[in-house]
C-alpha cells in the first residue's frame, strides 16, 4: 500500500465515521459539527485527487459558511430534544433496512466490477504547472455551459419559492406603509399647533370634617 492509499484511506475512514456519528447524536449542535468534519475529511480526498480547487471550495463554502449558518440556527431555535429522541427505536428497524438497501445499490452501481483500477485504470499524473481551477472553468463554461446555465436558474427559482413562502398577505389596515414624498415635504405648521390656555391657580383643598 502506497502513502497515497494510506491517506485516502485514513480520510475516507473519518468521512464515513463522521456521517454515522452526525445521523446518530441527538443534539443538533453536535451533528452540525460532525457534518462539519465529514466536509472537511471529503474535501482533503478531493485534494489527494488533485482536485484542489473543489477541496477549497468545499472547506470555505459547506464547512465555513453554511454550516455555521447551520449553527447560528439551530442555537438561535428553541429545539425540544425531547420530541426528537421520541421514535427513535420505533423506527430503527426501518432506518437499518432503508440504509442497507441504499449501500447495496451503492455497492451495486458503483462497486469494484464498475470502478475498480482494473476498470478505469491508475489516475492520471499531472505536472507541478497543471491548474485545476482553470481546466474547471474551461469544462463549465464550453461543453456544460447550458447545463451550469440551467443550474443558477434553478437555484435562482428556488431563492424566489423560498421568499415567496414567507410572505403572509395581510389587511390593509395591518400594514404601515411610507410615503417618502409626503414626509420630506412636510412642514412644521402640519405637525405642530400652539395653543393659548389662560393661566390658572390650584385652589387649597379644604379639611374635611372630622365630625359628623
Amino acid at each position: 500500500m502506497t502513502f497515497e492509499q494510506l491517506i485516502f484511506y485514513v480520510l475516507a475512514g473519518i468521512a464515513v465515521i463522521a456521517s454515522l456519528m452526525m445521523i446518530s447524536v441527538n443534539n443538533p449542535v453536535k451533528a452540525a459539527l460532525w457534518l462539519v468534519l465529514a466536509f472537511i475529511s471529503t474535501a482533503g480526498v478531493w485534494i489527494t485527487a488533485q482536485a484542489e480547487f473543489l477541496g477549497i471550495v468545499l472547506i470555505l463554502v459547506y464547512a465555513g459558511a453554511v454550516m455555521v449558518l447551520f449553527l447560528f440556527v439551530v442555537m438561535m431555535l428553541d429545539i425540544n430534544l425531547v420530541k426528537l429522541k421520541e421514535g427513535f427505536t420505533r423506527y430503527l428497524p426501518i432506518g437499518v433496512l432503508a440504509s442497507v438497501a441504499i449501500f447495496a445499490l451503492m455497492y451495486m452501481v458503483l462497486g469494484p466490477a464498475h470502478f475498480g483500477l482494473e476498470k478505469t485504470g491508475e489516475p492520471l499524473k499531472f505536472s507541478a504547472d497543471y491548474s485545476n481551477t482553470a481546466t474547471i472553468g474551461l469544462e463549465l463554461y464550453t461543453v456544460h455551459a447550458y447545463a451550469f446555465i440551467l443550474a443558477a436558474v434553478l437555484l435562482l427559482v428556488g431563492i424566489v419559492a423560498a421568499i415567496a413562502l414567507t410572505i403572509r398577505r395581510r389587511l390593509p389596515h395591518e400594514v404601515l406603509y411610507q410615503d417618502i414624498d409626503k414626509q420630506v415635504k412636510v412642514q412644521a405648521k402640519d405637525r405642530f399647533k400652539m395653543v393659548k390656555m389662560k393661566a390658572t391657580k390650584e385652589e387649597p383643598i379644604k379639611k374635611q370634617e372630622e365630625d359628623e
